[in-house]
């Protein structure tokens, strides 16, 4: 029970700081009103750091149902844990995002442009291609996955068949680079779809976004919602398998 409350804070940490972030940018009359996409990803690279220093001693700081389901896939996590991990995940992911709004709500409310309303709750691609988009985030969570366990192993965690999260990223500098890691893929891979690379920041939010009072809110985008679920969950997979695969 304590990893599923430590997964829960954790990732409603990330969103607070993450959509935080892209409230601050996207939405009107904010101080950081039209400052761009480098302080958007610095805002989730920064937001991953600080949620893995909160809860990596206690669950491994998944935060991130990819995460999940790569080590399960791999043998590494115990798979009698993860549907409480996701559901942790989920619901910590919905709750930031009524943090924020509630942070925000003058903001919301001043605020006419839906899709601008939308993005700060959930991903969007720049150019609408399914297959492309579905590339874009498959692409972006494999190279998470594989760099998290690079990390590891760097710190001397990850040796054998086990892999402990709750080790790696219990102090020390790792989890400030997984939060490097994070702001790499926005400034490198992001641009695309808005790297989603975690189903539970995109699916958590956008179920928010489709329930609280947005005064300008269009659709939820309910067509786009299975690609920045699907794709991290097999770039999770195909990137943990990548990584032991290849013996690292």
């Amino acid at each position: 029970m304590e990893a599923y409350l430590a997964e829960l804070v954790g990732t409603m940490l990330l969103v607070i700081f993450g959509d935080g972030v892209v409230a601050n940018v996207c939405l009107a009359r904010t101080k950081g009103h039209g400052s761009g996409w480098i302080v958007i990803a610095t805002g989730w690279g920064l937001a991953v750091a600080l949620a893995v220093y909160a809860v990596g001693r206690i669950s491994g700081a998944h935060i991130n149902p990819a995460v999940t389901l790569g080590l399960a896939a791999i043998g590494a996590f115990d798979a009698s844990l993860v549907p409480g991990y996701l559901a942790a995940q989920l619901l910590g992911a919905f709750l930031g995002a009524v943090v924020v709004w509630l942070a925000y709500r003058p903001h919301f409310d001043a605020t006419d442009d839906a899709a601008a309303l939308r993005g700060v709750f959930c991903t969007a691609p720049e150019i609408r291609s399914a297959g492309a988009n579905f590339t874009a985030e498959l692409v972006g969570t494999i190279v998470l996955l594989f760099g998290v366990l690079a990390i590891g192993a760097n710190a001397g965690e990850l040796r054998g068949g086990e892999i402990d999260l709750a080790a790696v990223y219990s102090t020390g500098i790792s989890p400030a680079l997984v939060g490097l890691l994070v702001w790499g893929i926005g400034l490198s891979l992001g641009g695309p779809t808005g790297y989603a690379i975690n189903p539970a920041r995109d699916l958590g939010p956008r179920l928010a976004h489709a329930v609280l009072p947005l005064r300008a809110k269009g659709d939820s985008d309910w067509g786009y919602a299975w690609i920045p679920i699907l794709g991290p969950i097999v770039g999770g997979v195909a990137g943990a398998w990548l990584f032991r695969l290849l013996g690292f």
